[in-house]
């Protein structure tokens, strides 16, 4: 199902390969900003956000880099849904490829950082928030061998009918916050439940068509019905989308964020991402003008064989490893600079350094592609 426009000359779906690396990178700013707002107690780096303008600079980063995790999996789904091979062979290599790996960086986050050697069995370990991207991944992998019969048969009305529910689940995380605000706590609860949902029940109406599954079919969608079209006709399309999901995803982040040293309950920041959740409606908007630009990034020739094939090889290890780099980092350059360059060094800085790390482990003889996939 490759398109011959996709590929360079060595097989390579190219674009695909441009894409992880901006994802990858687009991680490591978010990463670098987050620490502004999502000082938590007992955190290793409390930090504050000494002007407006200060989350001005945070909003941005959040506002063009959100759509990085998506973009992960529109690429998984760019590549493997249908699945073209055996269930069990599928498996098998996902298994290899993604869970042992993440084992070895979660052993390794709770020896070094703490943490819970049980909880390891149910979860990913405190330490290593990010790693919370595997689980979801692998949760998706389980669904495909079940839904790829209906996906190869699927027309595009039906395909857009699907992907119009899921886009009405992108709206939840906003309207359980203006039932709350209109309406107050629900006698059963803090959570606002949303049609079928209660205390004993979170498998509403909408549960089965909404979440990360929806990118799965975009990416589905994109590759099978939208055609490639001129970069003038790419740019007219796509950055008016980027830009209104940049709006929605920024529109209530920055009059929320805080402005002031703080250490406050994780749930604060949690409810401070509500426009900035990655299946909520501003982020799937800028998530879809977002991949048809880089859809574009197709140029092979030395730079994409000797700089982007090798970063993007190695970005699952990459994105595994870089807390390690990246803390420091930051502790490094946030005294050092304005909150800008800072955000901009230690994003730069991590990614680099994480990359080279990565894909230096994966040269490793018999292990390396063990440790970092």
């Amino acid at each position: 199902m490759k398109s011959v426009d996709d590929m360079n000359e060595s097989g390579r779906i190219a674009f695909l390969d441009y894409l992880r690396v901006m994802a990858c990178f687009m991680v490591m700013a978010i990463h670098a900003s987050e620490p502004f707002y999502l000082a938590v107690e007992g955190g290793s780096v409390v930090t504050k956000i000494a002007s407006r303008s200060d989350a001005l600079c945070i909003t941005v980063v959040e506002c063009l880099c959100r759509v990085c995790v998506p973009l992960f999996v529109m690429a998984s789904s760019y590549l493997l849904f249908p699945l073209t091979k055996p269930a069990g062979e599928f498996f098998r290599r996902r298994l290899a490829r993604i869970v042992v790996p993440f084992a070895v960086w979660s052993v390794a986050y709770v020896w070094y950082f703490g943490g819970d050697w049980g909880r390891m069995a149910f979860n990913f370990p405190d330490a290593g928030g990010h790693l919370w991207f595997v689980p979801m991944l692998l949760g998706l992998y389980l669904l495909m061998p079940l839904l790829s019969p209906w996906a190869e048969k699927a027309g595009e009305k039906e395909l857009r009918i699907w992907l119009a529910l899921w886009a009405v689940t992108t709206t939840f995380p906003f309207v359980r916050r203006i039932w709350g605000a209109l309406y107050g706590e629900p006698s059963f609860g803090a959570i606002p439940y949303l049609w079928g949902e209660c205390p004993w029940n979170m498998f509403g109406t909408f549960h089965y068509v909404s979440g990360f599954f929806g990118y799965v079919l975009l990416g589905h969608y994109f590759r099978r019905f939208v055609p490639e079209l001129s970069w003038g006709k790419t740019l007219c399309v796509a950055l008016p989308m980027w830009a209104a999901g940049a709006a929605v995803i920024g529109g209530g982040f920055y009059a929320r964020v805080p402005e002031c040293p703080f250490v406050r309950p994780y749930a604060f920041a949690v409810d401070l991402e509500m426009s900035i959740e990655y299946c909520s409606s501003g982020v799937a908007l800028a998530v879809a003008g977002a991949f048809m630009i880089l859809r574009k990034c197709n140029g092979a020739g030395f730079f994409h064989a000797r700089i982007v094939r090798p970063v993007s090889e190695a970005s699952y290890g990459t994105y595994l490893l870089h807390m390690f780099v990246l803390l420091p980092v930051f502790a490094y350059f946030r005294p050092k600079f304005p909150t800008p360059l800072a955000i901009a060094a230690t994003a730069v800085s991590s990614f680099v350094l994480s990359s080279c790390i990565s894909i230096a482990v994966r040269k490793v003889p018999m292990l390396g592609r063990w440790i970092c996939g």
